[in-house]
């Protein structure tokens, strides 16, 4: 058995792995300490950037709905300043519309006041002619003469 290099050689190894044991026993443990407390950092690490993120996102989803409904009180203010715009503009229209009408109807009462004087005066200039034509053909100079005399001593008993 001494004699056998398969008995040397699982003595060599045993001895190898007893000297192994003894003087690597704490490099590997405190490697393996040092490896363990490595994954435990990167997972403390991990869990506080998993824990902001979600803090970060909580805040940019509050702030998304806040935006969100400060849009939707702009665009219901904006309707709200388009329906009064609208309403006043109408109401502006209607005025100037119902100005115009009224401007439209006084020209027209003052055109038919122009022309109901136009008419009578001309029918006055008519009759006055019809009339001066007609006594120019009917008087004689004596009757005229007896005419104007009348006439005048009329006048002066109106003016006195």
């Amino acid at each position: 058995m001494f004699q056998d290099p398969t008995f040397w050689v699982a003595v060599g190894f045993l001895i190898l792995a007893a000297l192994a044991v003894i003087f690597g026993r704490k490099p590997v443990l405190a490697m393996l300490d040092a490896r363990v407390d490595a994954v435990k950092a990167s997972l403390d690490e991990a869990a506080s950037l998993r824990e902001e993120a979600q803090q970060l996102l909580a805040e940019y989803q509050r702030k998304q709905r806040d935006a969100v409904k400060e849009t939707e009180g702009m665009v219901a203010r904006a309707k709200e300043e388009a329906e009064r715009i609208a309403e006043e503009g109408a109401k502006n229209l209607e005025e100037t519309l119902k100005r115009r009408e009224e401007l439209a109807m006084e020209k027209i009462a003052q055109s038919e006041a122009d022309a109901v004087r136009e008419v009578r005066a001309m029918s006055v200039e008519i009759a006055v002619e019809a009339t001066r034509v007609l006594i120019a053909q009917k008087l004689d100079g004596s009757h005229a003469d007896a005419l104007v005399n009348e006439a005048i001593s009329d006048l002066s008993q109106e003016l006195h």
